[in-house]
């Protein structure tokens, strides 16, 4: 992956890319940030500097100091977000998976919310232009235009994500300076005792926080999307955007003072409000595809927080697919299609952007707090002292906590929806990290050699049809002289099946992104053949044409000989047919299972049965592939006595 790796060290086409893929969705918070500050309130000298401060030193301590100087640190091999942080600890802290699961719980509710807000917020500013203009119709079309597109990847628009943004973010600066020409003096707002004086002494003021915190709902994604673009980059590009970011919101105040005493109308926005009107209708589109670049980025996020959730068995596996190399993009067809259900209902049910900030901040700050606390434990990981452990993490604490306090307040008013929607994304990860415990009870392993010679006998019995040249079964055991049970009653017992060659198949997911690589272990020579893929974590599973590369190559070394004798013709470059055989479990009706267990599993079993078949998990043709069923057995009946009577 050329460009992948060419954009992760510091350089003026990796700043680009940067711009256009990390800072998205905390780029575009000027649309909505001073809105929700402001609300109905009167507009006060005390309001205005109060909200501007608190802007300046929430980018300030969060976005700055804890995600773009400490938390990019913890990357695990370039990649990022709350999955990637907790697999740096889970040898050492397994407990701490309650913490990841609910921080990727809150970060897909915000793969929900993001775009719905981010697009209302700039289709909203048509009401400066024309106020009965109906904004819902556009904003639903724009969104589903959006994940509809996920289908055919990014790689042609996606080149013009960072031009795009670096004339949103130099538009921010320039109209955050026509607006501080209004009233220069609001640059003394960046005195941190506006702030202490707006959430100590001003009415409610406490409570404004809440919007406060929309200015930071970014930072999270841009932990998550790192692996993008590389430390570096992002903490060099920052810089450019903390400071058109700070302009924009000084502008805001700037001109919000101009309307000192009075209160903003139903259709006054102080983003817009900056723009002269020759320029509303172009400022509204650039604004538009600002933010549709915001959601591609945040949709794209949440296909990565799901794939490695797979992979830690906190997600059913699911279809996986790679529509085109821009930025290693993934897309998952059915989590596509849930995030466009959840923004679509979002959209439906707010309507207008004020009312889903109430929604908004909540998921957010909730998968900040996790993200801290697994910082805590990643620093004593790496030695820290104990005191500056305890210093660092104090700050943060008490800083999310408050944001917190404050966005609770708004649970009524629409906070409980990103909740909902968290919780249902927390309680699937949650059974299937369940299952996964409750179902390693029922894995049993044996050991290949002491059935090699019954093995090498049915390969040569030639009293039983062939089943297939090569018959090949995904095994999860590590060792490679080990498989698991199932398989071996497959092949001897359930139906005997002869086949040339066996092939036992691992498929180990590693952390690095695009490891293709593989072994081959030789049990029984021209017989029994153990291959085990180490494949990164972003690299397409296609595991009936990789194995055909491990054949010819392992043919063409002398390891493996294909023998004519089997094949209807001689021809050096034909391999054989190949078979693999897939076996899926079954709950058995013989367990006898906790009612909790048996709802876990029970629920375990439905999604299995939604989210796809193994043969697409693995990039197999379904032509060449056999399901078998077995029961699943974790927890059998107590024996009972069943007596026999006499007629």
């Amino acid at each position: 992956m050329p460009h992948q790796h060419s954009i992760q060290k510091l350089s003026g086409a990796g700043l680009l890319v940067t711009l256009g893929i990390i800072f998205g969705d905390i780029g575009t918070s000027p649309l909505y940030v001073f809105s929700a500050i402001i609300g109905h309130s009167t507009i006060s000298k005390e309001l205005v500097y109060g909200g501007v401060s608190c802007v300046f030193w929430t980018l300030t301590l969060q976005t700055t100091i804890k995600y773009v100087w400490i938390i990019l640190n913890a990357d695990n091999k370039g990649e990022g977000g709350v999955f990637s942080l907790y697999q740096l600890l889970r040898r050492r802290y397994k407990n701490l998976i309650i913490a990841a699961i609910v921080g990727g719980g809150m970060a897909m509710a915000d793969g929900i919310i993001t775009p719905a807000i981010s697009v209302s917020s700039a289709i909203e500013g048509l009401s400066a232009i024309n106020s009965n203009i109906p904004t819902v119709p556009i904003v639903l079309l724009i969104v589903s235009l959006i994940f509809l597109f996920q289908r055919v990847g990014t790689n042609v628009v996606g080149k013009a994500f960072g031009p795009v943004m670096l004339i949103w973010f130099t538009m921010l600066a320039v109209l955050g300076i026509s607006g501080l020409t209004q009233h220069p003096d609001v640059l003394s707002a960046i005195n941190p005792k506006y702030a202490y004086q707006l959430l100590a002494h001003y009415p409610g003021g406490f409570a404004l926080l809440g919007a406060v915190f929309l200015c930071s709902t970014g930072a999270e994604s841009l932990y998550s999307d790192l692996g993008h673009c590389g430390k570096q980059n992002v903490r060099v590009s920052w810089i450019y955007v903390k400071v058109c970011l700070v302009l924009n919101y000084l502008g805001q105040a700037g001109w919000l003072m101009t309307m000192d005493g009075r209160t903003l109308g139903e259709d006054q926005r102080p983003f817009f409000a900056l723009m002269p009107d020759w320029f509303l209708l172009a400022g509204i589109a650039i604004s538009t595809i600002a933010t549709i670049v915001a959601s591609q980025a945040v949709i794209s996020g949440a296909f990565t927080l799901v794939s490695e959730a797979i992979r830690l068995h906190l997600f059913p596996k699911m279809t996986v697919k790679f529509p085109s190399n821009f930025k290693g993009q993934i897309y998952i067809p059915l989590v596509n299609l849930s995030l466009w259900l959840g923004c679509v209902a979002v959209v439906l049910y707010f309507k207008e952007s004020s009312s889903m900030e109430n929604a908004y901040g909540l998921a957010i700050n909730l998968a900040m707090l996790m993200t801290t606390i697994l910082l805590g434990y990643y620093l004593k990981k790496r030695k820290v002292h104990d005191i500056l452990i305890v210093l660092v993490l104090s700050v943060f604490v008490v800083v999310e906590l408050a944001f917190l306090y404050s966005n609770l307040l708004k649970f009524a008013k629409g906070g409980f929806i990103a909740l909902l929607i968290a919780a249902i994304f927390i309680a699937l990860m949650y059974v299937c990290f369940r299952a996964a415990v409750i179902k390693k009870r029922l894995i049993e392993f044996v050991k290949v050699n002491s059935h090699k010679d019954k093995l090498i006998s049915l390969s040569k019995d030639t009293s039983l049809p062939k089943f297939a040249t090569h018959l090949v079964y995904l095994s999860k055991a590590h060792n490679d002289d080990e498989v698991e049970q199932t398989i071996l009653y497959s092949i001897l017992q359930k139906r005997p099946k002869r086949a040339d060659f066996y092939w036992f198949v691992n498929v180990d997911v590693t952390d690095e992104p695009y490891t293709m690589e593989y072994t081959a272990h030789v049990i029984a020579k021209d017989d029994i053949i153990r291959v085990r893929f180490k494949l990164g974590f972003r690299v397409q599973q296609r595991i009936s044409y990789f194995l055909r590369l491990v054949i010819e190559e392992m043919v063409q070394k002398g390891e493996i000989k294909l023998d004519p004798h089997y094949h209807a013709f001689n021809d050096p470059n034909y391999i054989g047919d190949f078979r693999f055989v897939i076996i899926e479990e079954e709950l058995s009706v013989e367990n006898e299972l906790p009612v909790a267990d048996q709802f876990v599993m029970n629920t375990y079993m439905a999604l299995k049965g939604i989210t796809g078949s193994p043969e697409k998990w693995f990039g197999l043709d379904e032509s060449v592939v056999t399901e078998e069923l077995v029961p699943l057995v974790i927890q059998p009946r107590t024996r009972v006595d069943l007596r026999r009577v006499q007629r």
